[in-house]
């Protein structure tokens, strides 16, 4: 099939080309004609149960914002109450001047809370108002610090935050990319190819994507991770069908497209095949973000595999030997066999055993942290450094008023139908709050209630999951769960992350079990060996778990924290492992399916077992190396990165990546392939009809 297509983009090279232009040029358009209405994700378990409660009101919940006042002043907190008050902005306005909870428990903080009024784009420019009003009283009392950190103000500077990401890692990847292609082809033009097909790829990805996001919601990461998987799938696809091309040139120019289509053209569907179905194991989640998380991940991954097998064929035909212009001297010298990975791949069959032990021990004794692993959502004042004015006043409030910043969202409902906010609930609510901490708020939303509620602790740590917990399972059961007739829900961010991590805990077992299975089904349809899909399982468990004990040991143990430019926060960002682990194990199987065909297409040849390993493993392993290095160099972008959450993603991205690529396919598959010694592909060894046989290389 892949021989045709190519075969078909070699006859017809204008069309090829000119329809992949059209095709990224209809993503374009289509995105720019019908944009998506941002769909809105659901919450998970209960959280998602109270916001299908507010969504289904005529009015949303309104925004809260605090302001710090420190030390206490009564003179400051007198003008500021009046000077908000008479803005036209807000409502509400509640201060230590007339509740005692609005004052820290060491008694050196003030709080002033406030309601922005206004509906629609009013909000903002409320918001706006408001804040000018804070600065001018903060001008008139120099000796008070005035830090306002609320609901709009914090979830506006982590949009901003991931803004600049956003746009600091899609001008950061394509240096590097192009970097390291200038020193693995040695040439300009050669070096282009890759990144002209990558660019277009995500540019037509972004564009699907956008009309997408009407039914899916898209948030940040979905982005931010398609860009990079688009960069480096794309970039690693044309590496292996241009290198080996490269490789047969003395067939001439047309053949040797044809030899790279019918061995690396199939490695490379094979590949993009396994990426997208290991990612849509993420489905099994049931989770609104992960399912974006998959979409994005097959918009991009189908169209780098489409123009590896069409456009990158036809682009190559028309440049012919052009494609080796631009050189660079010194650069881009490499044979076709690797001298480094012959020898490495020589020392660890002649011994296999031996270091089958030494590098298994190795990637044990690198998972073992991840025995300890804590699966915690960072808060904003968690993820994001504290240089950001409005996160380093969510953080001061944090200290003075525990909780104050993410407070749970108790929403109560009538489930008979028509208001809940009776005096019989009203009695409720303020026998819960007695034993709850301070400062909780009453909000009519409609014909619901909502009670902020602070939990206490960072946010989203240990004491605010305790707190949460006796929430729901204590103080509400014994207090609003005894009035007939009303429903309740507890939402907000830290009940959100916490449902969220509890549903990826429950369904992970569907989602490995499903990934292993089909890595299983799939390796042995391919090579028709047992063996080789129970080693390669095998191998992959054991990078993951290395990758998660080195995340663990970085970014929740605080190991490297100072060079990497982070605070840790006790914990590892709950979705990570498990999108590591199916990422992952899309990805490796690309090097794992390029080395596994190049020694098969030795075995086929009758070249005994070892010989055939390290033959194999050095005419793959250089390549293998330079695509993964790509692959580490774009997802390293993310360590540059200001949230932390893209410094874990990026960190443990690379790291796995870059392990899987060297220690694991290098130094442990070739030694545990030569395990088995001449038994190796028993069934391919005496079959009649070698024709019979994929032809993967």
């Amino acid at each position: 099939m892949v021989e045709r297509v190519t075969n078909w983009s070699l006859r017809h090279r204008a069309a090829a080309i000119l329809g992949w232009l059209a095709l990224v040029a209809l993503a374009w358009a289509v995105g720019t004609v019908a944009p998506g209405t941002d769909a809105r994700s659901s919450p998970a378990g209960d959280a998602g149960t109270g916001q299908a409660v507010l969504d289904r009101q005529a009015t949303r919940e309104p925004f809260w914002e605090n302001v710090l006042v420190q030390p206490s002043s009564r003179a400051a907190t007198t003008d500021l109450v009046t000077t908000l008050t008479t803005s036209g902005a807000v409502a509400d306005v509640r201060s230590p001047l007339d509740d005692p909870a609005q004052v820290s428990a060491d008694g050196r903080s003030g709080l002033v809370t406030f309601r922005i009024t206004g509906t629609g784009a009013e909000i903002r420019s409320h918001l706006a108002t408001a804040a000018a009003a804070v600065g001018t009283v903060a001008a008139r009392h120099a000796g008070v610090r005035l830090a306002q950190a609320g609901d709009l103000s914090v979830s506006g500077a982590v949009d901003q935050s991931i803004k600049e990401d956003i746009k600091r890692s899609e001008t950061r990847s394509l240096p590097i990319t192009v970097l390291i292609l200038l020193v693995v082809f040695g040439s300009l033009v050669a070096a282009a190819v890759p990144v002209l097909l990558a660019g277009t790829t995500v540019f037509a990805a972004f564009g699907f994507l956008s009309v997408v996001d009407n039914w899916v919601p898209v948030n940040s990461a979905t982005s931010a991770i398609t860009l990079l998987i688009g960069m480096a799938v794309g970039v690693d696809y044309s590496l292996f069908f241009l290198r080996r091309a490269r490789e047969e040139r003395d067939h001439g120019v047309e053949e040797s497209i044809r030899i790279a289509a019918r061995t690396s053209g199939h490695v490379i569907v094979v590949s993009g095949l396994t990426v997208v179905l290991c990612v849509a194991g993420l489905l099994f989640t049931g989770l609104d973000n992960l399912r974006g998380l998959t979409v994005g991940t097959v918009l991009v991954v189908g169209p780098a595999v489409l123009a590896a097998v069409t456009v990158l064929p036809a682009t190559l035909s028309l440049l012919g030997h052009r494609v080796d212009r631009g050189r660079i001297p010194w650069l881009g010298k490499r044979q076709s066999r690797s001298k480094f990975w012959a020898a490495v791949a020589g020392v660890v069959t002649r011994r296999p055993a031996l270091w089958s032990g030494i590098a298994t021990a190795v990637l044990v004794l690198l998972t073992l942290p991840a025995l300890g692993i804590r699966l915690q959502d960072p808060a904003p004042t968690e993820s994001l450094p504290r240089g950001i004015p409005v996160i380093d006043a969510a953080a001061r409030m944090q200290e003075a008023f525990p909780g104050v910043t993410m407070p749970a969202h108790v929403v109560l409902w009538n489930t008979r139908g028509g208001p809940v906010d009776t005096p019989a609930v009203r009695q409720a609510i303020g026998a819960l709050t007695t034993k709850t901490p301070k400062p909780a708020v009453v909000v009519p939303v409609d014909g619901a209630l909502v009670v902020r509620i602070p939990l206490g602790g960072a946010g989203n740590d240990e004491t605010a999951s305790r707190t949460l917990t006796t929430l729901r399972e204590t103080l509400l059961p014994q207090t609003l769960g005894r009035v007939d007739g009303v429903g309740y829900a507890v939402a907000g961010r830290t009940a959100e992350a916490h449902d969220f991590t509890a549903q990826v805990l429950a369904r992970a077992p569907l989602v490995f079990g499903f990934i292993l299975l089909l890595a299983f089904v799939l390796l042995l349809v391919v090579f028709r060996s047992v063996a080789v899909p129970v080693v390669s399982i095998l191998l992959n468990l054991l990078s993951a778990g290395a990758a998660y004990g080195v995340l663990t040991l970085v970014f929740q143990d605080g190991f490297l924290a100072p060079l990497l430019g982070f605070t840790p926060y006790g914990g590892v960002l709950g979705w990570l492992p498990m999108f590591l682990f199916v990422l992952l194990f899309g990805l490796s199987t690309d090097y794992h399916v390029f080395i596994l065909s190049r020694i098969r297409e030795r075995r086929l040849s009758g070249v005994p077992a070892r010989q055939a390993i390290v033959e194999g493993t050095a005419r793959s392993s250089g390549v293998v190396t330079s695509a993964a290095l790509i692959m580490t160099g774009v997802f390293s972008i993310f360590l540059s990165l200001a949230a932390i959450e893209y410094k874990m993603l990026g960190f443990g991205m690379a790291f796995a990546v870059l392990l899987d690529a060297t220690l694991v396919r290098g130094v442990l598959l070739p030694a545990a392939l030569s395990l088995f010694g001449e038994r190796l592909w028993p069934v391919v060894a005496t079959l009649k009809d070698p024709s019979r046989t994929f032809h993967l290389s």
